[in-house]
């Protein structure tokens, strides 16, 4: 295989967590009966940009297709992030009424919403029908494609370039990043500014979030990689934040080279010496991942299995991609996880890839009082500890498995 950004051959390898499906595809009650695919699920690095990425296997269709489950506004600390960024970008660029915000992979609505409730026109970008669909009844303006240069010089020439661009986690998710980027500077004026979130991949290694890892994420992002593939096409990053979510994200500013010249912060160089001190462009830093990785298999199911030999119940809550990446990783079945709750529609009744873990109301934990309740998605642990907090009505304890396996009380 050779790197998606700069065509060297990749020869190093960060991790390999054997074979799944894709994260997101969940299973109806009538595909139980059928195969499945499995993927193989490797991490390579290239050492010329120092892209991590997953070997090639799965198409991007096969990812994002009509059916996608995932809806952002599930989740209620990240819509309120979503919030809190359209007010900063509002005030930091002054946009207004006769300004144009476009996102890209504007799932369901959950980011521009802010937007035009301010009156700013916007519209999004977003190939999956499902979340699309959801946000066209906002009121929302989606275009269903997915995007790329071709798109984006079509959308240029159309409805004219944009102010403000957001590429907010979706930069991991698509398989031509080099295309990609070259899609944000085509549609991007040359005042404008793009701001792209991203999981930090210097935060997956080093706080040992393996379960990030999944075949719908293409690319796993150093500052050091996207500044080379952003530059590679005529953007230059001029400011970069850190952010909590996803257990530790970045969150760059881009603009145009040959646009309006914009200060260059400090924080980038920042960013930039402290990813080479903890060994970003060595390999031996990506080498030493893959140990710790199988430490949180032997101690999950370890966990488990001893619950198991005690007579012990537990639950799941979060059907979660990261957390099929965990358990199939970890070789989990309903033997040992009898079912996992989610409050999105699109997942409940449906069963988890690769384990085929049934998919529950919430409701259900209520009936099977079980004496331990595990976090899948432990981004979220606060949000959901506290929408959880009676299973201490019955003594339930909580368990989040990754970075490494804990035990709490409500």
């Amino acid at each position: 295989m050779i790197c998606r950004n700069c065509g060297a051959a990749l020869e190093l390898t960060m991790v390999d967590l054997g074979t799944c499906p894709p994260s997101n595809s969940y299973l109806s009650s009538e595909a139980l009966d059928a195969p499945e695919k499995w993927y193989p699920l490797r991490v390579m690095v290239c050492t010329g940009c120092w892209l991590a990425q997953t070997v090639d296997f799965v198409d991007r269709e096969d990812c994002f297709s009509s059916t996608y489950a995932y809806f952002s506004s599930c989740s209620a600390s990240w819509v309120e992030h979503a919030r809190s960024y359209a007010e900063a970008m509002i005030k930091r660029l002054g946009l207004g009424s006769t300004s144009q915000v476009v996102e890209l992979a504007a799932n369901d609505g959950y980011l521009l919403q802010h937007f035009s409730a301010r009156g700013i026109p916007c519209y999004g970008i977003e190939p999956t029908e499902s979340t699309a669909d959801v946000a066209r009844g906002k009121g929302l303006e989606i275009v269903g494609l997915f995007f790329g240069l071709e798109v984006a010089g079509r959308l240029a020439q159309e409805r004219g370039r944009v102010d403000l661009l957001a590429a907010n986690n979706v930069f991991a998710h698509v398989p031509d990043i080099r295309d990609f980027a070259g899609g944000i500077f085509e549609l991007l004026a040359p005042r404008g500014v793009a701001t792209i979130e991203f999981p930090h991949l210097l935060q997956l290694i080093e706080k040992n979030y393996f379960d990030t890892i999944y075949h719908e994420h293409f690319s796993y992002l150093s500052l050091h990689a996207v500044a080379k593939i952003l530059g590679s096409v005529g953007l230059e990053i001029f400011d970069v934040e850190e952010l909590s979510t996803h257990g530790g994200s970045l969150r760059v500013f881009a603009r145009r080279k040959d646009g309006v010249p914009r200060t260059r912060t400090v924080s980038v160089a920042d960013f930039l010496k402290k990813e080479k001190a903890a060994g970003i462009l060595n390999p031996d830093f990506y080498r030493s991942f893959s140990p710790c990785v199988e430490r949180v298999k032997d101690d999950f199911l370890e966990f488990l299995l001893h619950l198991k030999r005690e007579g012990k119940s537990i639950a799941a809550y979060g059907a979660a991609a990261k957390g099929n990446t965990l358990l199939n990783y970890s070789g989990v079945r309903r033997d040992l996880l009898p079912f996992v709750v989610d409050r999105s529609p699109g997942k409940i009744g449906t069963y988890l890839p690769g384990s085929r873990i049934p998919v529950f109301e919430e409701e259900a934990l209520r009936k099977a009082k079980p004496d331990y309740v595990l976090i899948l998605p432990w981004n979220l642990r606060e949000e959901i500890q506290a929408q959880l907090s009676y299973v201490r009505e019955w003594g339930a304890q909580f368990v989040v498995a990754v970075p490494h396996l804990e035990t709490f009380a409500p």
